[in-house]
């Protein structure tokens, strides 16, 4: 019988060996991680139900708000108001009216910057700031975030959901703000709807009288108009 003697020096190298390779395994694999790790905007939610979300981002457009909560009160619409920090701090009673109604409230930074243009600092202060305001004024912490204009990358994204929020965007773009037919508003979310669907809508008097039409004709097809957060659930 072969007995083979291995020296001391050489177990002490391969136990050395091995345990540096475990270390650097297990740094890449960190490593590869924190690369890998993707930071996305959320465009729409499940499609697995015929539900369908207003956003309605909120920084001007005061003369517009009263009827428009008047049609989803009778309705029995919740949907979901992203509002200006601004905005907030000057609209107080409109604030508290729209949260007095049930309906979700967002976040959509303080002074409607541009946030790819800004520093990360200034990122973080435009969102915790406009969170501070509306905490403030109806006891209620945000928790999605839509970037003004729809100004987001990587960056921007990691910063707001490194503050617990969900990036909110759209799918369906109404374009309201750019037009006073209100029948072209009609036609581009009759165009694009789908379930899941998060349609992009702003106080504007073309939004007022689109409003009852829109709505009678998504829920004569079936679609459950609910908040972003609701279209949410369940989403892959």
């Amino acid at each position: 019988m072969r007995i083979i003697i291995i020296k001391r020096k050489t177990i002490l190298f391969a136990v050395l060996v091995l345990f540096l390779i475990s270390i650097i395994f297990f740094f890449l694999s960190r490593k590869s991680v924190n690369t890998f790790k993707i930071f996305d905007p959320i465009y729409k939610g499940s499609e697995a139900e015929k539900k369908v979300a207003f956003a309605c981002n909120v920084v001007w457009g005061n003369e517009y708000l009263p009827d428009m909560l008047s049609e989803f009160k009778k309705n029995n619409i919740r949907i979901t108001f992203f509002i200006g920090g601004d905005w907030a701090d000057k609209n107080k009673e409109l604030l508290m009216r729209i949260h007095a109604d049930n309906h979700e409230i967002g976040n959509h930074g303080y002074n409607h910057l541009k946030h790819t243009q800004i520093s990360e600092e200034k990122n973080r202060e435009e969102i915790i700031k406009t969170e501070e305001v509306i905490n403030n004024i109806i006891g209620v912490k945000t928790e999605l975030f839509a970037p003004p204009y729809g100004d987001v990358n990587k960056k921007v994204a990691q910063i707001a959901e490194s503050l617990g929020y969900k990036v909110i965007m759209w799918s369906i773009d109404t374009i309201d703000w750019n037009t006073k037919d209100y029948t072209k508003i009609l036609e581009r979310v009759n165009k694009k709807i789908h379930n899941g669907a998060i349609i992009l809508m702003h106080p504007t008097e073309s939004t007022v009288k689109a409003l009852p039409i829109m709505i009678s004709n998504l829920m004569n097809n079936d679609y459950n108009i609910v908040p972003v957060s609701e279209v949410l659930e369940n989403n892959n």
